[in-house]
């Protein structure tokens, strides 16, 4: 009875096993080539550290590779192979039959290894040529020399910090201002009457020049697309400094309206100016110093929490109720505002003569291709991508800050008008982080859509301000 019972244990016990064989066998067979995309880690150690290799077919003769398992038996090395990276070496002592290799700068790479070129990411494929992506990029070496060989009227230059973006990331990620609504395109321009006699527009003006030390230094959005909020901010802030002669000059900060004005605003992904100017006359911000910018540590969608809330406190007026978050405990927590914005017209002198007697503009312009490589001179769109597929020429909505104007005349003789507008990429872009474009012809949509304010200041205001420098003097 006893040794009935035994040999139907060991009966059950060898199905099992061919069960399990014939499971791990399927499995196998069924599994997807290992090295179809070029062997990854190909010098790495596998059956030279298991120990050694197996003859014939051995289903346990396995090694962990990466996410998944490789095989130091002979049948690897079939039509579809599962052998590990060093079976061919180690257990043959041939050259994997497989691998290719390329050829760059006079260095050797192996199938599977990477290289990136600016924006494209190039693999070495096992028939031994390199496979690169075919992204359009931000920064074109073509596009640079095509410009700087022609007779455009202005130069093109590589950028460091924007070298390596696709041109979708560059859109996507350094511009940021949407497009108005049909309701607010529908704004009534303010109605200008100039007198042909008297308003007397020079053929250059800069509003520093005009305000000395009231006239803010372009930023630098980084890759955050929040045009929509730089440009707000350092508008107002010269409106108000002006405004108020100097007793307050305030740098506004951009991040008070990224994080702050989440109303149908997307942050570091997106915002409308008119959304902008609503927080600014109905919530008000603070200085730059007191909530500085925070550039998104992952993506551009990061949008740190809001560290800042107001209280009414009659008369339309607001006070902070938070410290300010700056990290070195700056005090001064006094909430600026603005009055509704105003549209101009696109009528080039109604422009000019609103900078000249109030200050610098915001503007809204549509970015093409060859803006990101601007250095200097007098930009105008130029067709040198125009014989590129379509994902070479793209364009989005971005949002600047006229300062002034001037002309300057071409080798022909011929005048060249032009705007004076700060971008908000750093002063290492363009002509210290300020940009001319051709003026009158609404190059890039620029006159299209021009905003003015006022800043909300009062003789209280200014009294207020004057205290508050006095002692800042005091403890410094």
């Amino acid at each position: 009875m006893k040794l009935l019972v035994l040999g139907a244990l060991l009966l059950v016990a060898a199905e099992g096993h061919a069960a399990r064989s014939q499971w791990r066998r399927s499995k196998r067979e069924l599994a997807a080539p290992l090295h179809t995309g070029g062997i990854r880690d190909p010098l790495g150690s596998y059956c030279q550290r298991r120990g050694g290799c197996c003859p014939g077919r051995d289903d346990l003769c396995t090694v962990p590779y990466l996410d998944t398992i490789c095989y130091c038996d002979l049948f690897c090395n079939r039509t579809v192979s599962d052998c590990c990276p060093d079976f061919w070496g180690h257990c043959l002592g041939v050259e994997p039959p497989f691998i290719g290799s390329c050829e760059r700068n006079g260095n050797k790479f192996l199938s599977g290894q990477t290289y990136k070129d600016n924006c494209n990411l190039c693999t070495c494929g096992t028939t031994g040529r390199w496979e690169c992506e075919q992204n359009a990029c931000l920064m074109d070496s073509n596009m640079i020399q095509a410009v700087n060989r022609g007779n455009y009227g202005w130069r093109a230059a590589n950028y460091t910090q924007l070298y390596g973006m696709t041109l979708d990331e560059g859109i996507r990620y350094r511009l940021g201002t949407q497009r108005p609504s049909k309701t607010t395109m529908n704004m009534n321009e303010i109605q200008m009457n100039m007198d042909p006699e008297g308003d007397v527009l020079p053929a250059s003006f800069n509003s520093a020049d005009k305000w000395p030390g009231k006239i803010h230094e372009p930023l630098d959005q980084g890759n955050c697309a929040a045009s929509w909020a730089f440009s707000t901010a350092a508008v107002a802030s010269d409106r108000i400094s002006i405004q108020s002669m100097g007793h307050m000059t305030p740098q506004l900060s951009p991040q008070n309206l990224i994080s702050c004005d989440t109303r149908n605003q997307g942050g570091c992904a997106g915002g409308r100016v008119d959304g902008a100017w609503w927080y600014l006359r109905r919530r008000g911000v603070v200085t730059e110093d007191c909530y500085p910018y925070t550039p998104p540590q992952h993506t551009a969608a990061d949008v740190a929490r809001c560290m800042m809330q107001s209280r009414s406190v009659g008369r339309g007026k607001r006070q902070a109720t938070q410290r300010c978050p700056n990290a070195h405990h700056y005090q001064h927590n006094d909430i600026y505002q603005s009055t509704p914005p105003y549209r101009l017209s696109a009528n080039e002198k109604e422009i000019m003569k609103e900078i000249m007697d109030n200050g610098p503009v915001q503007a809204i312009m549509e970015v093409h291709e060859d803006f990101f490589v601007y250095k200097s001179g007098i930009y105008k769109h130029t067709d040198v991508s125009f014989t590129k597929p379509p994902h070479y020429r793209k364009h989005g909505t971005h949002s600047v800050r006229i300062t002034g104007w001037g002309e300057q005349w071409d080798s022909n003789g011929a005048p060249r008008k032009y705007w004076v507008a700060a971008n908000s990429w750093g002063k290492n872009w363009g002509e210290d982080g300020y940009f001319r474009i051709a003026r009158g012809d609404n190059e890039c949509e620029i006159e299209t859509f021009v905003i003015g304010v006022w800043g909300r200041v009062t003789m209280e205001d200014m009294h207020d301000h004057h205290q508050h420098q006095q002692q800042r003097r005091r403890h410094v």
